[in-house]
């Protein structure tokens, strides 16, 4: 094993802006006040640094309230307020929807307000109900959804040279053909058949699992694209999320069934279950190693191999291994990504010896 470099300084992550000051009242517009009546009984909820959250009192029962904030970038909140809006609208018209009813709107505030649900603690099997509330949101796009949303984007050429930065900073040879496949891959991905409403962040946390179901919340990311993509969260660990699990085989199974079988029942379309393109892209994705406020410009593969990080139930260094672990596995037999499933399964040892005291990741949701 080659020997460790020392430590050199990495850029760190830059916070994201604070938002303003949190009202106590959310600021309903005159048409809103007309509509649903005046909030009573507010109450501030825990949000991320791009939102406020509220849950309110009002004329039709309770509902929950969220203010796209902006901090120094208007055109960003405008985006992700107006994706929330396009596919909470579009999934809402599902004949069993699994998104909370969508009781009001004020562009001029970026507010949306929603039917409140109450969470109850997921089951141990969760990511069976999972999968098929979220084959049922993929299915729920209307003809219109390559219009009010944009396309998915996957990994680009910047990731690829991060990932081979990595295996070089590891002192991992890269065998001829690695390169020539991960180009391929991201023009695969880039083409990958399908219209699906994706979520953009269905991480545990944005699911509530309510007495009627799976219901998705904060779809401020949503796009269209292949429902893969977002499939492959249950075996590759949540890539985008605070909350990494790995399954056990069996339920991991029964969960991509479950989404195959309900895909298939709404749509009347064959599913491919072949998730190996997608997990290898999430894999390349030095940028999904931290939370979403604080990515950015730094590369993240480069700054794991000086330091670890830990975010929700794992490190950077944790996530890093199961997802190579996942991809060596299911590119064995794979006839176009060969050469870098070779590279993954003997990148997952040298970073096994490298850092040896790294746990798997959990195996249940906290």
């Amino acid at each position: 094993m080659p020997p460790t470099p020392p430590a050199q300084p990495s850029p760190q992550p830059q916070p994201s802006p604070e938002p303003p000051p949190q009202s106590a009242v959310p600021p309903f517009s005159a048409a809103l006040h007309a509509r649903l009546g005046s909030p009573r009984e507010p109450e501030l909820l825990e949000s991320s640094p791009r939102s406020r959250v509220w849950r309110v009192a009002l004329d039709a029962g309770t509902a929950v309230v969220k203010q796209v904030v902006d901090g120094v970038d208007a055109a960003d909140a405008d985006e992700r307020y107006g994706r929330e809006v396009a596919a909470l609208r579009m999934a809402g018209r599902a004949v069993d929807p699994v998104v909370p009813a969508l009781w009001g709107t004020d562009p001029e505030q970026r507010l949306i307000v929603l039917e409140h649900l109450t969470h109850r603690p997921p089951a141990p099997d969760w990511i069976v109900a999972y999968a098929r509330a979220l084959a049922r949101l993929h299915a729920s796009a209307g003809p219109e959804v390559t219009d009010a949303l944009p396309r998915w984007q996957g990994p680009t050429e910047a990731d690829v040279a991060a990932f081979l930065a990595l295996a070089d900073a590891l002192g991992v040879a890269v065998a001829p053909g690695v390169a020539d496949e991960l180009h391929a891959l991201l023009v695969r991905l880039a083409a990958a058949p399908g219209r699906a409403l994706l979520h953009g962040d269905p991480c545990p946390g944005n699911d509530l699992h309510t007495a009627c179901g799976v219901r998705f919340i904060d779809l401020e990311g949503a796009s269209w694209g292949s429902g893969l993509v977002e499939l492959a969260y249950l075996r590759i660990g949540f890539p985008t999320c605070w909350c990494v699990t790995a399954a056990e085989p069996a339920l991991l199974q029964r969960a991509e069934g479950a989404y195959a079988d309900t895909w298939r029942e709404l749509t009347g379309e064959p599913l491919d279950p072949d998730l190996t393109d997608a997990c290898a892209g999430w894999l390349s994705r030095g940028d999904a190693l931290g939370q979403r406020a604080l990515r950015g410009p730094v590369d993240q593969l480069a700054r794991l191999v000086h330091e670890d990080w830990e975010w929700g139930t794992c490190t950077a260094r944790q996530r890093l291994l199961h997802r190579l672990a996942v991809v060596a596995e299911l590119t064995e037999e794979s006839r176009v990504l060969s050469a870098f499933g070779a590279l993954c399964h003997t990148l997952h040892q040298q970073a096994r010896d490298r850092w040896p005291t790294l746990l798997p990741v959990p195996t249940r949701r906290p």
